[in-house]
């Protein structure tokens, strides 16, 4: 994925993908104060937990303070905005996926930021999304789930993160895929979604493997199936949606750091340059690993090649009528 993705970069950016603005100059020193590091989601989520990882790992290289604040709700929408609008100083940061400022920019009618009023600093890493279930939901499968949905419409609750988020969007094209009928329950944040799965409230919800893989080791949950190409070394017996004969359905999350625009390229040079070292040190890649994340890395620039693929995927589904804007 991340090698197709980044086949693309020179093209895109010959074509048009937005450049960080160098016009203002870099503070006379970077950083000269504590750099929040804002979660557009609750904590327990995948994103939250990668932030907080790579948060340290800053902290320690640049010699001050990042601190996590978690700004859920609106699908990451709220804490989008907040970074959108905030100094250009490289003192605000956004650790995010797709959701919060991709789809809420392209899904929203009334969307208070563009995806450009955001530019990339560093590609972290990404993963298959995945559908968890309490055990006590008949189906063990997501191709099961689909009959279920079928022959009781209505009665298959899905849960995700928040209305025109990523997991939002993954359901939608389940749905649009298999034309089961499945409710879509969102919540402020994945950790509330969860919750309510094993609690019974509702039957399951997408997910990524960081953020339930407590839950999946302890038998809180039960897996039905990987959104991705190839099933997953930290859940093996989790088929893929592909294996159970569901097409045009994959879907994964991806996660990065983002600033406002007109941050000047020097600080971005900074940031970018101490995540990649941070994701090549041992601790990281056992971490990703135990997570079942893939590592990213690269140049601001083969990051907005990824951020691009996915403004046109969900410009697509738009235009296919699988997403609506609303």
């Amino acid at each position: 994925m991340r090698v197709a993705l980044f086949a693309i970069a020179s093209l895109l950016l010959a074509t048009g993908a937005p450049k960080q603005a160098q016009s203002q100059l870099a503070p006379s020193r970077y950083p000269s104060q504590l750099i929040r590091m804002v979660v557009p989601f609750t904590p327990g989520a995948s994103t939250d937990l990668t932030a907080r990882l790579f948060a340290q790992h800053l902290s320690a290289a640049l010699g001050q303070q990042v601190i996590i604040e978690n700004r859920g709700g609106a699908g990451g929408g709220i804490g989008a905005e907040m970074v959108a609008k905030a100094d250009p100083d490289g003192h605000t940061l956004l650790a995010t996926n797709q959701g919060p400022f991709i789809q809420n920019a392209l899904l929203r009618k009334d969307s208070p930021f563009a995806v450009s009023d955001l530019i990339p600093v560093a590609f972290i890493g990404y993963s298959p999304l995945i559908v968890v279930a309490n055990p006590s939901f008949p189906s063990n499968d997501v191709k099961e789930m689909v009959s279920y949905a079928k022959a009781n419409p209505g009665k298959v609750t899905l849960g995700s993160s928040g209305t025109n988020g990523n997991l939002h969007v993954a359901i939608e094209m389940l749905k649009a895929a298999t034309s089961a009928d499945v409710v879509h329950v969102p919540y402020r944040g994945t950790g509330p979604s969860l919750n309510d799965v094993v609690a019974g409230t509702i039957s399951g919800a997408f997910t990524t493997t960081v953020s339930a893989e407590g839950l999946i080791s302890s038998g809180k949950v039960k897996v039905l199936g990987v959104a991705g190409p190839k099933r997953m070394d930290v859940i093996p017996n989790a088929p893929t949606f592909r294996e159970l004969g569901i097409a045009d359905s994959d879907a994964e999350v991806w996660i990065g750091i983002v600033a406002p625009a007109k941050t000047p390229r020097s600080v971005v040079d900074v940031i970018n340059r101490e995540i990649n070292k941070a994701l090549v040190a041992p601790d990281t890649r056992s971490r990703f690993a135990q997570w079942g994340l893939e590592v990213g890395g690269g140049t601001p620039e083969e990051f907005q090649s990824v951020i691009q693929h996915e403004v046109e995927r969900i410009q697509q589904l738009i235009k296919s009528g699988a997403l609506k804007v609303q």
